[in-house]
């Protein structure tokens, strides 16, 4: 049977997992919905209570019905390359290509309604106060009193996206950046502003998660470090990244959380203070592994291409050490 993976031409991430998938020699096919009518051909029939996919990619013929997990990683819009794109194209592409994806057995990493639910921030934010995660004070409004109000009783602010990268092309990330002491908020009534306490970090945590296994990885806060550097993709620093132990609370309400999300991936980000509490950030339903790995040698790779083939992937501690690999 074969994994399916949906995601860009140019995918370093989508590499390292195929890279496993062969080694192990479990078939795999790459495409990207964006390659539909245009590299990519897909069919479906419904006859006699009897139904049959197929798909077409660089030549190779798939059945849908022989697929065994598909990996939504980081596909493009349906149809976007076709020789005339159009909206109209894309919706129906698209509905194809899901619709029949959605009616087979096979299992999703993450499937396209719980990927899309947990894109929300506030949504996440809920969630993870549900499922017993701290999180920072946090207003998101587009009332300027309430955001005057929200910084009287929490002064130390950072702003950031609801949404996440700005949608140009190619996506611009936007970093999370420390609120003036002296802002007017005024111009929050032009669209939502997610607003947030800021965390005295002494580290950053990324916790990947695939399936039951927790692989986590800590990046230390200089002590001589710019309180206005909050954002840990900008920020400039010389440590690394390296294995930790997850805390039994924390691994505990991290399950509760993927339990409701109903996903099967998810990378956590959290801001560690100085009493060692892990304050909840985000949860990226297709966040990137490779620079842990890189840096840590945990087997997260190795771990999704085994849960895809159809394990539980590795048998990992909640630090993340490996105690078995067979793929």
């Amino acid at each position: 049977m074969t994994v399916l993976i949906l995601t860009s031409e140019e995918d370093v991430t989508a590499d390292m997992v195929v890279l496993r998938l062969h080694e192990a020699g479990v078939p795999v096919v790459r495409l990207d919905p964006a390659d539909l009518t245009s590299g990519v051909a897909l069919s479906g029939e419904y006859v006699q209570g009897v139904s049959r996919g197929h798909l077409s990619v660089a030549g190779r013929l798939v059945s849908m019905n022989g697929l065994r997990s598909v990996w939504v990683r980081r596909p493009g819009l349906a149809a976007s390359r076709a020789a005339e794109p159009s909206a109209w194209l894309t919706e129906e592409a698209s509905q194809a290509l899901y619709g029949m994806l959605r009616a087979t057995d096979a299992r999703w990493m993450n499937h396209p309604d719980a990927a899309r639910r947990a894109r929300h921030k506030p949504w996440q934010l809920r969630l993870a106060q549900l499922s017993g995660l701290p999180v920072p004070a946090t207003l998101i409004t587009t009332f300027p009193q309430a955001a005057r109000d929200f910084a009287e009783r929490f002064p130390d602010l950072v702003v950031k996206p609801v949404s996440g990268a700005h949608p140009q092309e190619p996506p611009r990330a936007v970093p999370t950046s420390r609120v003036a002491p002296d802002t007017d908020f005024t111009a929050v009534a032009f669209g939502p502003t997610l607003l947030q306490r800021r965390v005295a970090k002494r580290a950053d945590i990324r916790l990947t998660v695939v399936g039951e296994q927790l692989l986590a990885a800590r990046k230390a806060v200089a002590a001589d470090a710019d309180p206005d550097d909050v954002d840990v993709r900008f920020a400039p620093s010389a440590s690394l990244w390296l294995p930790v132990d997850v805390p039994p609370r924390v691994a505990a309400a991290v399950h509760a959380y993927m339990k409701s999300a109903e996903l099967a991936y998810g990378a956590f980000d959290f801001a560690e203070d100085v009493d060692g509490i892990w304050w909840f950030l985000e949860c990226n339903q297709s966040g990137q592994f490779g620079f842990v790995e890189l840096d840590t040698g945990q087997p997260i790779a190795r771990t999704i291409a085994r849960w895809l083939a159809g394990g539980s992937g590795e048998t990992c501690s909640p630090a993340g050490g490996t105690q078995r690999s067979v793929i």
